[in-house]
């Protein structure tokens, strides 16, 4: 398993429309397989199992999932062409299952860690990703140097959970008690009407 299979990931990636709209393959290798294994030790120190939220073409959820094989990885995607994708690729790990639908419709506070990586703005992401995770777990989220901090920690107030860390680009949401009633809101509200 291990770097050859995240290479052929790679390039099925870009060979295939509509998942990136990255073509060169060493900018592929930074945004999509590096930048996603940076969360690796966040991740390994948190328990249970992780979930993937808008995977996509399966960043950062596969880099992960090769990575840290002694952890169970749901590959969460809305669209059922990039869900696919996505079975055709984790079929070959052990660790890796593919779920197609949204994150608010999803059983809440059953995963250890959520991940969210250009699902949607930083505050949407929390909210996305926040309900899925059971309380001692944490949501980690990509994010941009222009992130605006203090809406992703309002929301984060709002689903108990805060603003546990920041490294280069990730946040870090430790959840410190069980989804608040009213939440998760219906499909589609969180970037309708985002809480913060």
């Amino acid at each position: 398993m291990g770097r050859e299979f995240l290479e052929r990931w790679l390039e099925e990636v870009l060979a295939t429309p509509g998942l990136t709209g990255i073509s060169e393959r060493a900018e592929a290798r930074r945004v999509l397989l590096e930048d996603a294994l940076r969360a690796a030790p966040v991740v390994r120190g948190t328990a249970g199992p992780v979930v993937d939220v808008g995977s996509g073409g399966g960043s950062p959820g596969i880099p992960l999932a090769v990575e840290l094989p002694d952890r169970d990885f749901t590959l969460l995607e809305s669209e059922r062409r990039k869900c696919d994708f996505l079975r055709r690729v984790a079929s070959e790990l052990p660790n890796a299952e593919v779920v197609w639908g949204r994150a608010e419709e999803q059983p809440t506070d059953g995963f250890g860690v959520a991940l969210a990586k250009a699902v949607a703005k930083p505050p949407v992401a929390a909210e996305l990703c926040l309900p899925l995770v059971r309380p001692g777990g944490i949501a980690i989220l990509w994010v941009g140097e222009s992130a605006d901090r203090k809406r992703v920690e309002r929301v984060a107030e709002r689903l108990s959970a805060v603003l546990e860390e920041t490294l280069a680009g990730l946040l870090v949401l430790r959840k410190v008690g069980p989804t608040p009633p009213g939440f998760p809101r219906r499909a589609g509200m969180a970037k309708k009407r985002p809480l913060a």
